[in-house]
C-alpha cells in the first residue's frame, strides 16, 4: 500500500463516479446499524465513508483475513466505524468476529460469504434482522440450507455482477497477479482451469489471451458441453493434473484439489485459487512437507521427486497477492452494492422472509 492512503483513497474516489452518486442517492441512514462482512481493501473505503457520513452506524468483519488492508480500517474506524478485523487473523478470531458483530445488535447485514446470516441461524435467537444483501455465489449456496427469518437480496445474479465482475475481472485481474508475483508468463505452459462457471470462463480466457495452453476440467455435465462449445478441451481432472504446469481453482467449493491429485501432479508446478472458498486445495497434505518463500506469496513445498509452488496460501489469490478489481471496473460493482443497500433499508424491509434477486429497479439507475 501507498504510504500516503489520504492520496491513495482520493485517487480510489476519483475513479468511481458511479458508487459517489449512488451513495449520494441515499437517504438518511441514522436509523441503520449495518454489519458488513467483506473484503476491507480500499476499493471498499469510498462506499464504508459514505455511508458513515449519511448516518449510519457501521460494524466491519470480512469474508476473508488475506484480503484485509489494515490501514484501510484503521481509516474506517478513525472514521466511526467498529470492526474486529485485520490481515491474516487467525482463524479463531476470524470466528469471534462473527459473534461480535451479531452481539453489536445489527438491523441489516451486508455480506459476502453468508458467515453471518448461518451463524445467526444455527441460533434460536439473535439480533433482529430487517434485510441482508448477499453478493457471493459461495454465500447463495450457502443460503440453500438455510430458511431465512428475513428477506435477503442475492447480487451475484445479477447480469451486471455476474457478467463484469465475474465473467471478466477475476480472470484478467488473477493473471495479471499470477505475472507481477513470479516473474512469468504462460507462455509454453498447460493451464488447467478447474470450474466452468462464469468466474471459470474468464479465467480459462484470459489465460488463453496471455499464451496459456487451457484445458478445463468439470463436474457438471451441463456447464462441461459449454466448454467444449467454446472450444477448450475438457479434461478428466486427475490426469490433466499430470501434466499441468499451472492449476488454477474456480468453484467456491471445498477439497476440490485434493491430496491424490496434489500427489500426482508433475515437478513445478503451480497451483493458484480465485475461489471464494480458501479451503479449495488440500493444504493440510502440502504443509506435512518441508517447504520454503523463494518469492512473497509464493510457497515451495518439497514432495519426494518434486517441488509444487502455492500461491497466497491457497488463498483469493487476485486479491491476496494483488489488488483484484480495477477501480473502473469495480465502481460498478459497489454502486450496485450501495444501491442494494438503499434497498434493504427501503422498499426491501417491507417483504416477506426469504431469499430474492435483487429487483432491477434497486439497481439499474447505477449503470
Amino acid at each position: 500500500m501507498y504510504k500516503d492512503f489520504a492520496a491513495e483513497l482520493a485517487w480510489a474516489s476519483l475513479h468511481m463516479p458511479r458508487t459517489r452518486a449512488a451513495v449520494e442517492a441515499l437517504g438518511d441512514l441514522s436509523q441503520v446499524r449495518l454489519a458488513c462482512n467483506m473484503h476491507l481493501d480500499l476499493k471498499m473505503a469510498p462506499l464504508v465513508a459514505g455511508l458513515l457520513d449519511k448516518g449510519a452506524q457501521v460494524f466491519l468483519t470480512t469474508c476473508n483475513p488475506t484480503t484485509v488492508q489494515d490501514d484501510v480500517v484503521a481509516y474506517l474506524v478513525a472514521k466511526g466505524a467498529q470492526a474486529h478485523a485485520w490481515r491474516d487473523m487467525s482463524d479463531a478470531d476470524w470466528s469471534a468476529s462473527f459473534d461480535q458483530a451479531l452481539a453489536w445488535q445489527p438491523t441489516h447485514l451486508c455480506e459476502m460469504g453468508a458467515d453471518l446470516t448461518t451463524r445467526l441461524h444455527q441460533r434460536e435467537q439473535g439480533p433482529a434482522i430487517v434485510a441482508g444483501l448477499e453478493a457471493t455465489g459461495s454465500g447463495i449456496s450457502r443460503l440453500g440450507g438455510v430458511s431465512p427469518r428475513y428477506p435477503i437480496f442475492n447480487w451475484d445474479d445479477l447480469p451486471v455482477k455476474e457478467g463484469l465482475h465475474n465473467r471478466h475481472m477475476v480472470g484478467l485481474t488473477a493473471w495479471h497477479t499470477f505475472f507481477q508475483t513470479t516473474h512469468l508468463t504462460l507462455h509454453e505452459k498447460t493451464v488447467v482451469v478447474i470450474g466452468y462457471g462464469l468466474v471459470g470462463q474468464g479465467v480459462a480466457a484470459s489465460a488463453k489471451a496471455y499464451g496459456g495452453q487451457v484445458q478445463v476440467a468439470e463436474l457438471d455435465p451441463a456447464r462441461a458441453l459449454q466448454a467444449r462449445y467454446d472450444g477448450w478441451p475438457v479434461v478428466d481432472l486427475a490426469e490433466a493434473v499430470k501434466g499441468a504446469d499451472v492449476i488454477a481453482t474456480a468453484t467456491g467449493a471445498k477439497g476440490v484439489l485434493s491430496a491424490r491429485h496434489l500427489a500426482a501432479m508433475k515437478d513445478g508446478a503451480f497451483i493458484l485459487n480465485v475461489g471464494h472458498v480458501a479451503q479449495e486445495v488440500e493444504l493440510a497434505f502440502l504443509k506435512q512437507h518441508p517447504h520454503s518463500q523463494p518469492m512473497p506469496y509464493v510457497d515451495a513445498y518439497r514432495l519426494p521427486g518434486k517441488t509444487l509452488y502455492l500461491l497466497a496460501d491457497g488463498s483469493m489469490f487476485n486479491l491476496t497477492a494483488g489488488y483484484g478489481d480495477s477501480l473502473n471496473a469495480f465502481d460498478v460493482t459497489l454502486a450496485v452494492m450501495a444501491s442494494g443497500i438503499g434497498h434493504i433499508v427501503g422498499a426491501g424491509a417491507q417483504a416477506a422472509p426469504g431469499l430474492y434477486l435483487l429487483p432491477e429497479p434497486a439497481w439499474k439507475a447505477v449503470l
